[in-house]
């Protein structure tokens, strides 16, 4: 199986797992391998389930709508059923690094909303500790170089996020600053940390969160188990 494969089997094999016509609302993540779910997703609608969504961003709003999938605004439907979502990091007792594709802070929204919330990756995201992925931190822009001076003082490593040469900016009109801090001892610890820098509006780190975490591999799906 190519990467691709792998990931198009973890997303479709979480909506086949955790997606019944009675689930009315699932949350629908950003990214390469929540793609895959949403793909899986419209399947379902055009086949007459009755299911809508609340989508992290929106080029998964723009998904959605090519698949014919309804869109809700969080809070506004029926409770999160489940929430299936892709991640850049997954360590053995679930911590994940999100917020590659820059939509960290409403994913998290839509997880924490949510019933269940089920991560699809491929091995290549599996790590023994988070760090090896640059942590994603979603700024407002007025405080940006304020709170790059402050990480620096944690982290030799911090860049602005650029896009066409201009820095990239959230569905929120926010910044994202990319860490390197190397290897993450105390996830939970580093979160709570930046969080208290004022202007700090989410980090990527995500913990006590995943219910489940299938990983697409050569061999087929695999869900882990909790370490």
């Amino acid at each position: 199986m190519t990467n691709d494969d792998q990931k198009r089997a973890a997303g479709h094999a979480a909506v086949d797992r955790f997606v019944s016509k009675s689930s009315g609302c699932v949350g629908l993540g950003t990214g390469s391998t929540a793609y895959w779910a949403i793909d899986r997703i419209g399947m379902r609608v055009s086949e007459g389930w009755d299911i809508v969504a609340v989508a992290t961003s929106r080029e998964t709003e723009r998904l959605c709508g090519e698949r014919g999938i309804r869109i809700v605004g969080l809070g506004e439907g029926p409770p999160i059923e489940v929430a299936i979502d892709g991640a850049d990091e997954v360590a053995p007792d679930f911590a994940l690094t999100k917020g590659g594709g820059g939509a960290l802070f409403r994913e998290k929204a839509v997880a924490l909303a949510a019933k269940i919330f089920v991560v699809v990756v491929d091995e290549s995201k599996l790590v023994p500790r988070l760090g090896r992925f640059p942590l994603p931190v979603e700024v407002v822009p007025f405080t940006t170089r304020f709170v790059e001076a402050e990480i620096r003082a944690m982290c030799p490593s911090v860049k602005l996020r650029m896009r066409d040469d201009r820095p990239f900016v959230t569905d929120n009109g926010n910044h994202i600053l990319d860490c390197s801090f190397g290897e993450i001892a105390m996830p939970a610890e580093l979160d709570e940390g930046l969080r208290r820098i004022h202007g700090v509006v989410a980090t990527g780190i995500f913990t006590d969160l995943a219910s489940h975490v299938l990983v697409g591999s050569v061999s087929g799906v695999k869900e882990l188990s909790r370490v």
